[in-house]
């Protein structure tokens, strides 16, 4: 275990050494690389910034209209047939848009069932395995200029469902 803390505090400062070690042999300008790399990424940041805006604006107005709640309360009776905690349903769906507005969900259901609980461990689970698909696909597909997405988005909620399903069969496992 102590190797495995030492490895972590020392990839980074490696992989920097690493770096500035290989533009030395090749004799690249190491600066100038860094600078135009920057700048690239700052363009990039400029470009997807509304995307970015817009996704967060959307996430805050769902939560802020009690939207979630509807959605939970809709849905809870099928979520009792499959033995899915409806308590999970907001996170599931907010993951697919936002991480940090899903984790602002979960940290609700951390103070209202605790962190052992299925619904707290179902919530863990679910953030740790599935990805903000629609984020993550605006960002990216804006970034390289794609416009047709063919089947990004059905593979991407394919996994989505099979992860946040197999996150609640380990959390029933846990509990």
């Amino acid at each position: 275990m102590t190797f495995l803390l030492f490895l972590s505090d020392a990839v980074i400062p490696v992989l920097i050494f690493a770096v500035i070690s290989y533009g030395l042999l090749t004799k690249c300008n190491i600066y100038d690389t860094f600078i135009h790399g920057a700048l690239r990424g700052l363009k990039i940041v400029v470009q997807i910034l509304p995307t970015l805006v817009g996704l967060m604006v959307a996430v805050g107005i769902l939560r802020a209209s009690g939207f979630m709640e509807w959605f939970s309360g809709l849905l809870s009776p099928f979520c009792e047939i499959i033995h899915f905690p409806s308590e999970l349903l907001s996170v599931s769906f907010v993951k697919m848009f936002s991480s940090s507005a899903a984790t602002g969900l979960a940290l609700d259901i951390f103070k209202e069932y605790g962190t052992d609980s299925l619904q707290g461990l179902g919530a863990s689970i679910i953030l740790s395995c599935t990805e903000s698909i629609l984020y993550t696909m605006s960002v990216y597909c804006m970034a390289v200029k794609i416009r047709k997405t063919r089947w990004t988005l059905p593979g991407a909620l394919i996994a989505t469902i099979s992860g946040i399903l197999m996150s609640i069969f380990f959390a029933y496992r846990m509990v």
